[in-house]
């Protein structure tokens, strides 16, 4: 379990890195007219993603959930490639990249890294690691529960997104 806690701590610590990154993006963002949209959704947010570390440590140790290498060495390949596609992402949007929805009006969309193929790969880094980190050390439950609370939130969020983006100029 100890090596578990580890790896849900080195994703904490890569919130943190991200929260850090969205700061200093959405100061960049402001100052150039971004306007943010979804503010009600976000704090739901925050609150998901810090529940889903704090369960994939209370589940295995209350449920007594072990490691079964089967399902817990291919969730671990599934959270890393997460993180893999969710940094090509920070990069590939560089200074309009954000954990908030802050749009500059007028701002052409972008369309290459992994933009190329899907208008949300971020999202899809986020319901793969939503799913899989629990999974690492079999808490089913909290893959279940948060995965389908997940679901709920991005509906809305990948809505206001998508709204917000109409602003954005398409060539």
């Amino acid at each position: 379990m100890s090596w578990y806690v580890l790896l849900v701590m080195a994703v904490a610590a890569e919130r943190l890195v991200e929260l850090v990154v969205a700061r200093r993006n959405a100061a960049w963002s402001l100052s150039r007219n971004g306007v943010e949209h979804g503010r009600n959704h976000y704090p739901v947010m925050v609150a998901l993603h810090t529940a889903l570390l704090a369960c994939c440590l209370i589940e295995p140790v209350l449920g007594n959930r072990p490691f079964l290498p089967a399902l817990g060495w291919p969730m671990l390949a599934v959270v890393l490639l997460a993180q893999a596609l969710r940094w090509w992402c920070i990069t590939t949007l560089g200074p309009h990249w954000n954990t908030r929805v802050i749009v500059i009006p007028g701002a052409r969309l972008v369309r290459a890294g992994p933009y190329r193929f899907v208008r949300h790969p971020n999202y899809v880094a986020v319901v793969a690691e939503v799913a899989a980190l629990p999974l690492v050390h079999s808490a089913w439950m909290t893959a279940c529960v948060l995965t389908a609370a997940n679901v709920m939130l991005l509906m809305v969020r990948i809505r206001c997104e998508n709204a917000a983006l109409g602003t954005a100029v398409t060539a």
